[in-house]
């Protein structure tokens, strides 16, 4: 059977809004940038929403678990990218979609879900409960007859040394995370969103895949903290603090609890080494190299570096 492809409808990106390491926001800029018309699901109007209006976007206010404002975000849509933040809510949210996608008979649908899910089966998951929801959620997709793409991104560049340790570069020289000395393959967002623009520009050959991204390289901390010294011109120095101290840390920023024993559990599995993995899917899909810890840090040198004290 050959599926017709449609190229004038929307393609609909979800947490187009978002924020550190936005896939759907890249995305968003990519897809219009190929001369897409992108419809931007939003969970609340603000400024972000009125800067993806200014790309061009159609931005649709809406929650991924009401099954109203999913109907609008769907309707006359061709293809959709669903991903969605770390949330107890997950599993619902991905039924929600495919159930109204399935409603519309939308022609392609690009799952986020994460590299742990190619470890994982009916007896072997992980003590993340998020881990089993991208888990579950892959199972339901597939029994849902959906012409779906699964795209399975190590962990992100921007979350462990943007959000989760840039402020120990910054005022102490130390890439302190509970990490271990087992190597890791980080991937830049921008790449993940640039592999996704690429399957949903041109999505017939890729129904039914599933491709995992890994970065530029797959290496220990202590690597990356030499990496850090050579693109900050100072000596940065990898802490391997305990996991313990860590998420207590972390729930002294308030975050979600749900979050933060996801965050604990990938710390755990980086130290096990179940993320030293390395593939070429990025480069199959973009003709692109991942980009480097190296360029990474180059590109966001202010954000680990002091600032210089007014006198």
């Amino acid at each position: 059977m050959t599926m017709k492809f449609t190229h004038d409808s929307p393609i609909l990106v979800t947490g187009a809004a978002g924020d550190l390491g936005a896939i759907g926001r890249n995305l968003t800029a990519m897809l219009i940038a190929k001369g897409h018309k992108v419809r931007a699901l939003v969970r609340r109007e603000d400024e972000r929403a009125e800067a993806l209006r200014q790309l061009g976007a159609e931005v649709v206010q809406g929650d991924l678990t009401d099954l109203t404002s999913m109907h609008r975000a769907i309707a006359g849509v061709s293809r959709i990218y669903f991903g969605m933040s770390v949330s107890p809510a997950y599993l619902e949210a991905t039924v929600n979609v495919a159930a109204v996608a399935r409603h519309h008979g939308v022609e392609a649908l690009v799952n986020m879900s994460q590299m742990t899910v190619a470890q994982m089966s009916i007896t072997e998951t992980t003590p993340s409960p998020q881990h089993k929801l991208h888990w579950l959620a892959e199972q339901t997709l597939a029994w849902s007859g959906l012409p779906v793409v699964t795209v399975r991104p190590t962990v992100f560049l921007e979350g462990f040394f943007l959000r989760l340790a840039a402020a120990g570069i910054r005022d102490n020289d130390e890439l302190a995370l509970p990490l271990g000395n087992s190597k890791t393959s980080p991937i830049s967002a921008v790449d993940v969103a640039s592999a996704v623009s690429a399957i949903l520009d041109d999505p017939a050959s890729h129904i039914g895949h599933v491709y995992n991204l890994t970065g530029f390289e797959s290496a220990d901390l202590n690597h990356y903290a030499h990496v850090f010294s050579q693109a900050l011109g100072r000596t940065i120095r990898y802490r391997n603090v305990p996991l313990s101290a860590w998420t207590d840390m972390l729930r002294g920023f308030a975050l979600p609890i749900h979050l933060v024993n996801h965050l604990a559990v990938m710390a755990e599995l980086h130290a096990q080494g179940r993320y030293d993995r390395m593939t070429d899917d990025l480069f199959k899909l973009t003709g692109k190299t991942p980009t480097s810890v190296y360029d990474f840090v180059k590109l966001h040198a202010a954000d680990f570096t002091p600032s210089k004290a007014t006198v």
